[in-house]
């Protein structure tokens, strides 16, 4: 049986057509830039203004601390929510995991935007804040691992770092959306406006993104490897057990790899660099406009970095595209702080866009590269609470990390020294592992898929 131009075979041998595949690229691309959207606007509020709405009564320091700490809290639940889609979306598909995520994550981001202050309603303010902020990370918890299989598993063998790179780039597109239109509030709604009423906006947009989104995926095809999978009643009882009682280091292995990127990118996905660079304090004390359109000018490079590192990966191998990767990251966290002290917003453009180019080859092959690490059984699981374990070891209080340094020492020396060790463990995560590109995909090579990657064992 031959396919037309314009088809392919998936790894499980059904055929999928391009408007299929079209489909959910669009569809990936689409909600994990919403999803990311409502992430990192929380964080660059937590940078810019959270401190003073709902923490002030802490003192300013001690207030710029527990707001970043808010930011943190989050990724404390991502392996909740890894845990909770993994187990659904393996026993039950990844189509209906990706729905109630985009929705869990759309109402939590909007009822931030509507919510009072510590001077309207005390403490509870607080409270329900670090409520919301919960529900985000159990939603973005659940929400990579669906994407990313939904991408890789629809896509040729020899495109999937390209196919991959399509949920990953809904990253530094949720950035660029984040940081314009903070932005463009901050210079609508300056000074005491942007803190009264102009922070808020970005957060109620989420409503029109969180429909556009759900329209989008709900056009979406479930995956071919899990519909085999259903087809053939093959569905893992207990996911979350056999991933752990067979793949256990594999998941710790994959977890430092993103730690290496996630501790690095959360320097401005986190709102780090914006408070840094807008503290009057401080050494920078840039308009919040200035670092703003930095940041979104950076998350420009981010984006075509990322979609070109899933697409070398497709021509060099997953890990090579990494280890040039963890290189060019290396030297962007040495430019980093040195360029940003500068307080000249054109070359703070060029620290952070150059810091984004290290930062897309360490993230644009993770989606192929996890999906090729986990048995199509357990993989939603293998991939969702392997990325969740690595944020918090990464990205989940780097943000606080980074604020407590400096406060202790007056210096960025010790962020650049701590940015960098967490570079060196994503790399040297990278090289225990084999290059398994274009390995099988389909629940056909289930023994092939438990061979281990990891150098040194030959069985997971």
């Amino acid at each position: 049986m031959s396919a037309q131009p314009d088809q392919g075979f998936t790894p499980t041998g059904t055929i999928s057509t391009g408007a299929d595949r079209r489909r959910v690229v669009i569809a990936t691309v689409v909600g994990t830039t919403v999803e990311w959207y409502d992430f990192f606007i929380y964080a660059f509020a937590a940078g810019l203004v959270f401190a003073q709405l709902f923490f002030a009564p802490a003192g300013e320091g001690f207030a710029q601390i527990l707001s970043f700490i808010t930011v943190g809290i989050s990724f404390l639940f991502r392996p909740l929510g890894a845990f909770l889609a993994g187990h659904y979306g393996d026993r039950y598909g990844r189509r209906v995991v990706l729905m109630l995520t985009l929705i869990l994550m759309g109402v939590a981001t909007t009822l931030v935007g509507l919510l009072p202050t510590y001077a309207a309603i005390g403490i509870a303010a607080p409270v329900l804040l670090v409520f919301l902020r919960v529900l985000q990370g159990i939603s973005a918890g659940g929400e990579w691992g669906g994407a990313v299989l939904m991408a890789v598993e629809h896509a040729p063998k020899a495109k999937r770092g390209l196919f991959g790179a399509s949920p990953q780039i809904g990253v530094p597109i949720g950035l660029l959306l984040a940081s314009g239109t903070m932005a463009l509030m901050a210079v609508i709604a300056p000074g005491d406006a942007f803190l009264e009423w102009g922070w808020r906006v970005p957060f109620l947009l989420s409503v029109v993104l969180i429909v556009v989104g759900y329209w989008v995926r709900r056009r979406v095809e479930e995956s071919p490897v899990f519909v085999e999978i259903a087809e053939r009643k093959e569905q893992t009882r207990m996911p979350i057990v056999q991933l752990f009682r067979k793949h256990a280091l594999l998941v710790v292995i994959a977890a430092l790899v993103f730690a290496g990127n996630n501790a690095v990118g959360y320097m401005t996905t986190g709102g780090y660099i914006q408070r840094y660079a807008t503290d009057p304090a401080g050494p920078v004390g840039l308009p919040t406009a200035d670092i703003l359109w930095a940041v979104t000018g950076s998350a420009v490079v981010w984006l075509i970095s990322t979609w070109t590192a899933g697409y070398l990966s497709d021509r060099i191998g997953r890990r090579t595209t990494y280890i040039i990767g963890w290189v060019l990251q290396l030297a962007g966290v040495v430019l980093l702080f040195p360029l940003v002290n500068t307080a000249n917003p054109a070359l703070i453009f060029v620290s952070l866009g150059f810091l984004a180019i290290g930062l897309g080859f360490t993230y644009g092959p993770q989606a192929a590269l996890y999906s090729e690490l986990f048995p199509a059984s357990i993989r939603f699981s293998g991939v969702s609470i392997s990325y969740a374990l690595g944020a918090i070891v990464g990205g989940a209080f780097a943000p606080t990390i980074a604020q407590a340094i400096v406060q202790a020492t007056g210096s960025t020396d010790g962020v650049t020294w701590y940015l960098a060790g967490m570079t060196l463990v994503g790399l040297a995560a990278t090289l225990l592992l084999r290059d398994r590109s274009g390995i099988p995909l389909g629940p056909d090579h289930e023994d092939q898929q438990a061979e281990s990657p990891v150098y040194g064992l030959s069985k997971a």
